[in-house]
């Protein structure tokens, strides 16, 4: 794996948990007090932790956060916003379910990629540092969380419609 390369692809995943947790943090605060909100507030204190290792990994190879893309993550998750407002003004569960479905496509992604540096971490120096078989495990419970919430949402998305 190129050290470039390997910037790059750390960057874009800091970037796009920027964007997943402001999704998150969207989801609290339209539900309030509950379980909705003490799931997503738990998973977005595990990505903020998360954000903390992808740093540390680009420190490692003498990078930083990408402005740019960091600012790619923020008008992704601001358009996302917009297609939500647009198909659901009200708020409702179709905004939840699109919501809730967008932050467990980022994690299945994130899931990817803890598998991906633990893959290199035996050719990467910079990447042996790191226990990914805990970040692995954590991302596979923030999905199946993520998918129980889903699927609540979408029953009462798709019965509400009418």
């Amino acid at each position: 794996m190129s050290k470039k390369h390997l910037a790059i692809y750390l960057k874009d995943h800091f970037a796009g948990s920027e964007a997943g947790l402001a999704i998150l943090e969207h989801i609290e605060a339209a539900h309030g007090v509950g379980r909705i909100a003490d799931i997503t507030a738990r998973i977005r204190r595990e990505i903020e932790g998360e954000r903390t290792v992808l740093a540390q990994l680009l420190d490692r190879l003498d990078e930083s956060s990408s402005t740019p893309r960091r600012v790619a993550g923020w008008m992704s998750e601001k358009a996302l916003a917009l297609k939500l407002i647009a198909d659901d003004p009200g708020n409702g569960a179709l905004r939840l379910f699109e919501a809730v479905e967008a932050v467990e496509l980022g994690v299945h992604g994130k899931r990817g990629l803890w598998k991906a540096l633990e893959a290199n971490a035996g050719q990467v120096p910079e990447l042996a540092t790191v226990a990914y078989a805990p970040l692995i495990k954590q991302a596979e419970a923030q999905e199946a969380l993520l998918e129980i919430l889903r699927l609540e949402a979408s029953k009462a998305a798709f019965a509400n419609d009418s």
